[in-house]
């Protein structure tokens, strides 16, 4: 198996797994359709959201109880930060255990910033 794979399934056929880059683009995607986030930090300073660089400021890794999420966004400026981030941990961790099946331990939101869109 792969390093940082994660198992999604196993049969008598073998194992079905999924990397930790392919649940970081679901995420992404996830982010690129939450209300209120307008952008990513990751390796590079502030990214509008594209879906060219989804995974930028998202990083999976796996913890003891599952799945250990941290994202990094920008939102809309004059919006509450506490009901974005709010609204960012329950739909990233609802999509994301909706489909893989895969236990989600933490989602973790940092805002970086507030920017007019």
């Amino acid at each position: 198996m792969e390093k940082g794979a994660h198992v999604l399934a196993e049969s008598e056929l073998g194992p079905v797994t999924i990397t930790a880059d392919a649940l970081a683009q679901i995420v992404g995607h996830v982010l690129a359709e939450s209300y209120g986030v307008v952008g990513t930090s990751g390796r590079r300073p502030l990214r509008l959201l594209t879906r060219s660089k989804l995974t930028d400021g998202v990083a999976v890794k796996r913890g003891a109880s599952g799945l250990e999420i941290d994202v990094k966004v920008v939102v809309e400026y004059g919006l509450k930060l506490a009901e974005v981030a709010a609204t960012v941990r329950s739909r990233v961790s609802y999509e994301v255990a909706r489909i893989t099946g895969l236990p989600i331990a933490a989602v973790t939101v940092h805002i970086d910033g507030a920017r007019k869109s």
